[in-house]
């Protein structure tokens, strides 16, 4: 099968949540959220729509094929559901514009009386009556842990209808019990596009003064020639620095966020009680990794160097703001040449812990280290693999481990010496 050049058709990721209440005449319009009131509620939708969902046996009028997808754990810590839909193009072909409407429910098992509805609406262009080939369109949702069952329909203008239901589970495997997911058990909800919002006010340890941090994030894409961030690039590293965040004993953060590729730092924040998450999206959507400056192109190792400097800088300042540790993140920055040991030494010696929390979906086929591996090895630091979920989630508790057992340590070097 291939896929038509021309035709664009929208990600369902910002769908339409029908919770549970009372709705207007009207049709569901699409991107329109409606805020639900809890169980005993109703949604006003077509008679006809309502048939085919109670029905519960799949129809193909308008041919389709609808293959669900099983529910994973990202790296946000929240179960992302969806399917993808493959529809012939002749079966879409018009001279004049077409309109799919796309009505599901997701229901919990054990509570089949309280379904949330999504729905789109989605305007097809004219499509000769020779095109050839399918149109994809894929659809998303958030669950947390639970058994569910989802009922999915999609009409055309023509009444058409292909509709299709299946069982899903999100669960979590017994290892990974300890993991506090980001989505309550049993909740059923849209899936957030917005990657860099803001974060919920977290409750801070109050025995102790709260611990500081200095983050070095590369908002790079895992393959270095990729001329863009991928929303799974971007969501690991975000939520890398939201699982710091969201750490009760860390209150202090300092952020600097760079791109290896641009070789340019993009925004920096210093000394602050959070992070400020819609800032930093801002300045990293700025980023052209397509484009290539000239000037750099006759800098043999000016990628060494800038990464170089960069280090150097950061570390030197972190001595006057003398964080409590020192945390590299981002994928692997692999260069001709490593930093050079005369340039770390002229750092100076750190008196806080260094880390690396290097993203490498694919571990295996890059196993070797990369520039701020060594780096990271001559301030005899430590590094984690982030791979999974999982690996966060540890990486995050052994980290903060570190740096409380590191703090008290100094506290107590500093007692005795006086």
């Amino acid at each position: 099968m291939q896929r038509p050049c021309g035709l664009k058709f929208t990600r369902l990721g910002g769908l339409l949540i029908l919770s549970s209440l009372i709705l207007s005449p009207a049709p569901v319009r699409a991107q329109v959220l409606i805020h639900g009131s809890g169980p005993g509620g109703s949604v006003n939708i077509f008679n006809t729509d309502l048939a085919v969902l109670e029905a519960g046996e799949p129809r193909k009028d308008l041919a389709c094929t609808v293959t669900p997808a099983k529910p994973t754990l990202g790296f946000d810590l929240r179960f992302h559901a969806g399917y993808e839909v493959a529809i012939p193009l002749k079966e879409l072909s018009s001279e004049t514009d077409n309109a799919l409407n796309i009505l599901f429910r997701v229901e919990r098992q054990d509570h089949r009386d309280q379904p949330v509805y999504f729905a789109q609406h989605i305007r097809v262009p004219p499509i000769a009556d020779a095109a050839k080939g399918d149109a994809f369109l894929q659809g998303g949702f958030d669950l947390g842990e639970g058994q569910y069952h989802v009922d999915w329909l999609m009409r055309d203008r023509s009444e058409r209808v292909c509709s299709f239901y299946w069982d899903s589970e999100a669960a979590i495997p017994s290892k990974d019990r300890p993991m506090r997911l980001a989505i309550a058990s049993g909740a059923i909800q849209r899936t957030d596009v917005e990657q860099f919002k803001e974060e919920p006010p977290v409750q801070r340890s109050t025995g102790a003064p709260p611990l500081a941090v200095k983050v070095l994030v590369n908002f790079a894409p895992q393959n270095s020639l990729s001329p863009a961030l991928q929303p799974l690039d971007t969501t690991a590293l975000v939520s890398i620095l939201r699982s710091i965040v969201r750490e009760p004993r860390i209150g202090k953060f300092s952020v600097t966020a760079f791109n290896m590729q641009e070789q340019r730092v993009v925004y920096r924040q210093q000394d602050a009680d959070r992070i400020d998450f819609p800032a930093l999206g801002e300045a990293v959507n700025k980023l052209n990794l397509g484009t290539v400056d000239l000037r750099r192109l006759g800098e043999r190792h000016g990628d060494t160097e800038f990464l170089a400097d960069l280090v150097r800088r950061e570390v030197v300042s972190s001595h006057e703001e003398r964080p409590d540790a020192f945390i590299f993140a981002g994928p692997k920055v692999l260069l001709d040449t490593n930093l050079p040991q005369d340039t770390l030494k002229e750092a100076g010696e750190v008196d806080f812990p260094v880390f690396y929390m290097n993203y490498n979906l694919n571990p295996q086929a890059v196993p070797w280290k990369d520039a701020i591996s060594h780096t990271v090895h001559f301030f005899r630091g430590y590094e984690y693999t982030i791979t999974k979920p999982r690996d966060l989630w540890l990486a995050v508790t052994e980290m903060v481990s570190r740096i409380v057992k590191s703090r008290n340590g100094r506290q107590t070097s500093s007692i005795s010496g006086q």
